[in-house]
């Protein structure tokens, strides 16, 4: 378990995201088990944890859908079997054989498939799986939940006893049935069942004449229930034989009971597992509906969030179909601590508790909804002061608690720490709790410790410039609304924007102007300026935003006439050859039309034929100087691509071989580096970055993070040596 203050817990509140995990489980242990999910302190552990909920997470959305984990709870029949001489009841059997079914069928699915779901495999095989148990009780217990026949010897002459004495029951009933019957001492109903037993329905003026015992009467008095005296011998038989039987059956699952016991561990082992199983479910399903994945995680004191949602807030606008503003924000060794300030309602305290929150939830083994490229580390500590803490039982006003949580704070604090502290140094007079808020805040900073804070002193904004490893920011707002867009901006610090809010609700302006005057000039002076940067960044990126835009229509428009153009030439080059050929064809029609005429006139066809002749010879001459020309052409045109093809390929061979030639030397003059334990290194042919756990007799054992991989050192390249 982490040193986490349960304070913290509430503060970012951690239990309505275990409440969420635990209506997603199937299984009530699994809701039990969902409801104590804390953050944990053993990384190894930690990146199984994490690792198992990815691979679930996955199985959604691939056709090795993992098997169904639901089964009742076996506590009760555990005790027992931990108890000497006792047994279990027959419904206890039929849970503990459905617990080994479904244990072993996860255990073969997670073996035929552990290329996809190695660490889901991993954990499968910490308990043996155990067919026997299942069988015995399969030998016992029928499908219905009732003995077998063939569960004994003894047991099946019994009750083939038992058939026979109800047999001769019936026999001798019927018979007097129809004799009483006969008579007209029955009722009209005849007969009735009274304590599970047949009875005859005799009329009550007839009782005395029927022989046997009275069971009782009816609400009216009018009809006896009398066992016939003939079968009573036989129910005494069918007594005792069921006695027997009962008997027998508790010493069957006596019997099988002594042989469960021995392998209730391993019963409590598969209970164990299928809750776990259940618990990942869950967090999966928990998962899939925000959008969650497993980032990065770096052991480089690196925390960067991209595009990170607040998870509640992210659960509950999706049922409202409202959107939700996703927040970017990085911590790193060089910007350790992040300065927050600006007006209230712009969504300060929302991204603080979106960070504190999606820390918990990592360091529980919960995915979290961020963007892929997100990188995240773990915090042995997150310390958190948020929200109006006044404690009516201890008579604390809220100064007197942020005190004390600063005091407890400095006890804490250190380089492996994350605080996040809302209204920083609020509750006391302004410039003495600015004064101390920032004396606490350059302990925090000389620790090493990372963090965020929210603020409106301005003494805290200037500190944050002139600390290098701190570093301003605001939530940005809409300069003419004065409207939250939500979204977090680094690099500067934000204006309250006072006087403006209290301006567009309505304050007189006179009001306002007198408040202006009864403070410092200076301070009026710095807020304003820091308003108006921010109005002007707010203009520019608007600016920028539309210059783009601009810039992509009308790079969008000149593609368009690119390409009008195009076609307009196409079409007037097709033309152009329409109307040449066109041309063409009237003058060889005016010829022949000539041709036509003059041998209507003089009707000779020698000369027709000799001047058609003529015509043709000289279209057909044509025709053959053209193609040669086009042919000649053409061929030469081919012969210079081919040239020009064939001095490319060769140059460009040459530039390869020259190339290869100097990083082989390279390659040969460069030194092999010495690896070490922790270097980051990549495989020649490979691009993945990964660390050095283990060096031995020139193998190296590499750590990409989910998986690990041995391969020799020749195959290394340093990237990044350990520092």
């Amino acid at each position: 378990m982490q040193q986490i203050h349960s304070k913290t817990l509430q503060d970012l509140e951690f239990d309505t995201v275990l409440n969420q995990l635990s209506a997603r489980c199937n299984t009530e242990l699994g809701k039990v088990a969902a409801q104590s999910v804390q953050p944990l302190l053993d990384e190894t552990y930690l990146m199984d944890l994490l690792g198992q909920t990815s691979e679930y997470l996955a199985s959604f959305s691939n056709e090795n859908r993992i098997p169904n984990h639901g089964f009742d709870a076996i506590d009760k029949e555990l005790k027992l079997l931990g108890i000497e001489n006792t047994t279990v009841e027959l419904a206890g059997f039929r849970r503990i054989s459905n617990l080994c079914s479904t244990f072993s069928l996860h255990k073969k699915f997670f073996k035929k498939f552990k290329e996809y779901y190695p660490l889901l495999f991993a954990f499968s095989q910490q308990w043996e799986e155990n067919t026997g148990i299942p069988k015995e009780i399969e030998n016992v217990i029928d499908r219905f939940g009732e003995i077998r026949d063939s569960a004994s010897l003894e047991l099946k002459h019994i009750r083939m006893q038992i058939n026979e004495v109800r047999g001769k029951i019936n026999q001798s009933f019927g018979v007097a049935l129809q004799r009483y019957n006969s008579l007209d001492y029955l009722d009209d109903i005849r007969e009735s069942v009274t304590e599970n037993r047949r009875v005859l329905a005799v009329k009550a003026m007839h009782r005395r004449k029927v022989k046997g015992t009275v069971m009782g009467s009816s609400k009216t008095g009018s009809i006896a229930y009398i066992i016939p005296e003939s079968t009573l011998n036989f129910t005494r038989e069918l007594s005792n034989l069921e006695y027997d039987e009962h008997e027998e059956i508790q010493r069957i699952l006596k019997e099988l009971t002594d042989y469960i016991r021995p392998e209730a561990y391993l019963l409590k082992g598969y209970q164990e597992y299928l809750t776990h199983i259940d618990v990942t479910a869950a967090k999966a399903k928990y998962a899939e509906e925000m959008n969650a994945l497993l980032p990065e995680i770096n052991t480089e004191r690196k925390l960067e969030l991209r595009d990170a949602y607040h998870p509640l807030l992210f659960l509950s606008n999706k049922q409202k179909n409202e959107k939700t503003w996703p927040q970017t924000i990085a911590l790193t060794a060089e910007n350790r601590i992040i300065v927050i300030s600006g007006p209230n309602a712009g969504g300060k305290s929302i991204t603080l508790k979106t960070i504190g929150l999606l820390q918990l939830m990592l360091q529980s083994g919960l995915l979290i909804p961020v963007h892929e490229r997100s990188t995240v580390c773990f915090f042995d500590r997150i310390l958190t002061d948020i929200g109006d803490n006044q404690s009516i039982e201890n008579h604390l006003s809220t100064y007197s608690y942020r005190l004390k949580n600063m005091n407890a704070f400095l006890k804490k604090c250190n380089s492996n720490t994350l605080f996040l502290i809302d209204e920083f140094g609020t509750g006391s007079d302004p410039e003495l709790g600015g004064a101390l808020a920032e004396a606490f805040l350059e302990v925090f900073y000389e620790r090493e410790a990372y963090g965020v804070i929210t603020t409106h002193y301005a003494n805290l904004k200037a500190l944050a410039n002139e600390l290098p490893h701190v570093t301003n920011a605001n939530m940005r707002f809409n300069s003419k609304t004065l409207e939250p867009t939500f979204q977090l901006v680094l690099g500067e610090a934000g204006s309250s924007f006072t006087f403006e809010v209290a301006q567009k609700n309505g304050i007189p302006y006179s009001l306002i102007n007198k408040a202006k005057k009864k403070i410092e000039r200076g301070k009026v002076r710095f807020d304003a300026t820091i308003a108006k940067l921010q109005k002007e960044r707010s203009k520019m990126v608007q600016t920028g935003s539309r210059l783009q835009e601009e810039e992509t229509k009308a790079r969008e428009e000149a593609e368009k006439l690119e390409k009008l153009n195009a076609k307009i030439k196409t079409k007037l080059e097709n033309y152009q050859e329409l109307y040449d050929h066109n041309q063409r064809m009237i003058q060889l029609g005016n010829k022949v039309n000539t041709a036509a005429a003059r041998y209507f006139i003089d009707n000779k066809k020698r000369p027709l034929i000799s001047e058609m002749l003529r015509i043709v010879e000289t279209e057909n001459s044509k025709r053959k100087k053209t193609t040669a020309k086009q042919a000649k052409a053409k061929q030469n045109q081919k012969k210079q691509v081919a040239q020009e093809l064939e001095a490319k390929i060769k140059k460009v061979r040459v530039a390869k071989k020259v190339e290869q030639k100097k990083v082989e030397q390279a390659e040969k003059n460069k030194p092999r580096p010495v690896f070490k334990i922790g270097d980051r290194v990549r495989m020649f042919d490979g691009k993945a970055i990964g660390s050095i756990d283990v060096l031995e007799k020139g193998k190296a054992v590499v750590n990409y993070g989910m998986f690990t991989t041995k391969v020799s050192v020749e195959q290394l390249e340093l990237v990044e040596a350990k520092k």
